[in-house]
């Protein structure tokens, strides 16, 4: 098996201390990392979609649909939290 590049561990590694971060934050109630706040969403959606990245070259199935999953359901919330941001301070959502 090849070992992955330097870029690609960066990378990697990238994803995950932001997925870390967001769940850290959330765990310790770091306001930001409520889950219905965009700073919150932006980590696991940015994280997620760099690990989904990853996952696809060369394809790891399990690894490929665990992070787009994880992306596409971090996508709506933090479409959620950005709707929710919007309506509270009085400008329509989109």
């Amino acid at each position: 098996m090849n070992q992955p590049s330097l870029f690609t561990q960066i990378l990697s590694s990238l994803g995950a201390a932001l997925i870390l971060i967001a769940y850290i934050g959330h765990q310790v109630k770091w306001k930001p990392m409520d889950s219905l706040r965009v700073p919150y969403n932006v980590l696991n959606t940015l994280g997620g979609a760099i690990l989904a990245y990853i996952a696809l070259r060369p394809l790891q199935v399990g690894f490929a649909v665990m992070e787009s999953t994880w992306t596409l359901v971090s996508l709506l919330a933090l479409w959620r939290a950005i709707s929710s941001l919007r309506n509270a301070q009085g400008r329509p959502a989109a």
